[in-house]
């Protein structure tokens, strides 16, 4: 059970939780299979397609969790998180849909249309320049100064429960079908979703291999692996 989501770790009971916490809001988005990846691999390949999701990734997962779970005291001072894009509609959206008020800081190179589509949803959004300026001072001062929730993008138990909530359907689909991956590959860019999505099928099929996919250029997982400790993309890199 998570008490403290800072340093807590996520469990598959927490992922279970998540799960029935985020039912008949989010998507339970479907296993596909496509021949040309099949042909391509020599195997046959699985997709899950997030970008089906509402918002358009898997982050409304994570939010819903997350955001739902604030005490009622604390509603009324609302939400700040920092994104480039996706977890800030995630965020909108599960603010918009429980009533809060939300701020959101993003870049100001982000794409135009996510911005707006942050808007969109409600959100009140602080443009900063990602080379000169700190996302995470600029939501600590609107913490300091509304009393507002933080809602982290990755290093939260709640958001990682929630994402990994794909892995538990995709684990669960897959068992329905009668099939049993060999292996996995998950995208990571904060990590949260491939934390939640390894936990969950540490469980239900422990014999898939896990494996990671970052761009080229943008691998500070692996960087921060080798080198035993966190490290971080230069500033600017999209």
């Amino acid at each position: 059970m998570i008490t403290d989501p800072l340093h807590d770790q996520p469990t598959f009971a927490d992922i279970e939780d998540a799960a029935q916490r985020i039912r008949g809001i989010t998507v339970h988005t479907p296993l596909l299979r496509y021949d040309v990846l099949d042909k391509a691999v020599g195997a046959p390949v699985w997709i899950k397609p997030e970008t089906l999701q509402r918002t358009g990734s898997f982050k409304m997962r994570g939010a819903w969790n997350r955001i739902s779970r604030i005490p009622d005291a604390d509603k009324p001072k609302g939400v700040v998180a920092f994104s480039s894009g996706n977890h800030a509609q995630g965020v909108a959206e599960a603010a918009r849909i429980l009533g809060l008020k939300s701020t959101i800081v993003m870049p100001a190179d982000a794409p135009r249309a996510k911005i707006e589509s942050t808007k969109m949803r409600g959100a009140e959004v602080r443009l900063y320049d990602r080379v000169n300026e700190s996302r995470e001072a600029i939501a600590a001062e609107l913490v300091a100064a509304t009393g507002a929730t933080t809602v982290r993008p990755f290093d939260d138990a709640w958001i990682i429960a929630g994402q990994g909530t794909a892995g538990l359907e995709a684990a669960q689909d897959a068992t329905a079908q009668g099939v049993t991956f060999g292996s996995l590959i998950c995208n990571a860019s904060g990590g949260g979703l491939l934390a939640g999505v390894a936990v969950a099928f540490a469980t239900l099929s422990p014999r898939t291999e896990v494996y990671v996919s970052e761009p080229a250029g943008h691998d500070d997982l692996i960087r921060s692996l080798a080198e035993k400790k966190i490290v971080s993309n230069a500033p600017g890199i999209r």
